[in-house]
């Protein structure tokens, strides 16, 4: 099998994940390329695809979330994701038993004798009259189980039956509480019931690859990934990475040469460029790996140098002016310090509107020769 390089796995993901260059494409099918995007932070899929789309506008991204196009809702890792309504119906059925695993995990004592079927009909019928917050969600099904915590009850209400949140939670300069419905009332469709990992695995692989099963794991949480991939095995191709690892892939996907630039990119605080490979080599450096907290500067968006992680960002606004901080970790060129300066300063006035009451402040490691 031919051998992968760190650089060559990096600039394969880099190019899949839309920051090789910027792309002019529509957003909702950037989207669906990238197999949603992180949306704990209501701000964060805007930060990503302004750093992944060419002139990308922020309203689009409303607009299709008003459309109900776009949905928020809880797929990989339990975690809040914005994804096309398409794939919302199509990947939930496939993570559901991770949702069961996890709620079972965190709350199986707090829910022990309670009725999954009847918990789902409560919450369906409540979010269903009314979109309902989580806090109001956790209020009621208390007055319905007294003697069940009122929190165990929401996460597993939420984990077990599927919701969205409804807008205008998630969109720019309008966001509100969140509030979450089924996704029967606001797709006008159920999930789906195909389980089968295997065509989500190939979405993966298009998305993140090369990979191995125990980066698809990583990234989904789902088991087994070693015999899916096995039973796609005949689809595929196989690589091995500098520690032996063997790695698949899909035949056609991009593999740049190793030395194509990658440019200065900053991405938000939750990114799944960072948060989907066991072995995260590519995009952070070996000596970075055990990098500890910074309790001065807690880490939030990520700075990308050559497509490896070299700082983080963070936009902090007080008393009417905005001020993104950029913490280096690693020693930076002045080329490379002019590039992070450029795009910081692009990022800032996106995420200020150009206000003239923005900034940029520096922390970091000392300058490389």
């Amino acid at each position: 099998m031919e051998t992968l390089s760190t650089r060559a796995l990096s600039r394969a993901t880099l190019a899949r994940q839309l920051l090789l260059e910027r792309h002019d494409r529509p957003v909702l099918e950037a989207v669906e390329q990238l197999v949603g995007l992180q949306a704990q932070v209501p701000t964060d899929p805007y930060t990503a695809l302004w750093s992944r789309l060419e002139a990308f506008d922020p309203e689009s991204l409303s607009t299709l979330l008003e459309q109900r196009r776009l949905v928020r809702t809880t797929v990989m890792r339990g975690t809040l994701h914005l994804v096309s309504a398409s794939d919302a119906v199509t990947i939930r059925p496939v993570i559901q038993g991770v949702l069961d695993g996890i709620t079972q995990t965190q709350f199986r004592r707090f829910l022990d004798g309670v009725d999954r079927d009847q918990v789902m009909a409560v919450t369906r019928q409540l979010v269903e009259e009314k979109p309902r917050t989580p806090a109001e969600l956790g209020r009621l099904l208390s007055e319905r189980w007294p003697d069940i915590d009122g929190l165990a009850l929401r996460w597993a209400a939420q984990y077990w039956l599927p919701m969205v949140q409804v807008t205008p939670r998630g969109m720019w300069r309008k966001s509100s509480r969140a509030a979450s419905t089924t996704y029967e009332s606001w797709l006008g469709r159920p999930a789906g019931t195909d389980a089968s990992p295997d065509g989500l695995m190939l979405r993966y692989l298009a998305a993140f690859g090369p990979a191995s099963p125990a980066d698809a794991a990583t990234w989904s949480r789902l088991p087994a990934m070693a015999e899916v991939f096995e039973r796609l095995r005949p689809q595929l191709v196989c690589f091995t990475d500098e520690q032996g690892r063997e790695l698949f892939d899909l035949p056609d996907a991009p593999r740049p040469d190793p030395d194509t630039p990658a440019p200065v990119r900053l991405l938000p605080e939750y990114d799944n460029l960072v948060l989907s490979h066991a072995d995260r080599s590519r995009v952070i450096p070996e000596t970075l790996a055990q990098w500890p907290a910074d309790p001065e500067f807690p880490p939030r968006g990520s700075v990308l140098v050559d497509g490896f992680l070299a700082g983080f960002w963070r936009l902090d606004r007080a008393g009417g002016r905005s001020t993104m901080r950029l913490h280096a970790v690693l020693p930076l060129s002045a080329d490379e310090e002019a590039a992070v300066d450029d795009e910081a300063r692009r990022l800032l006035g996106f995420l200020t509107d150009g206000s003239a009451d923005a900034e940029i402040s520096y922390l970091g490691a000392p300058r490389r020769a």
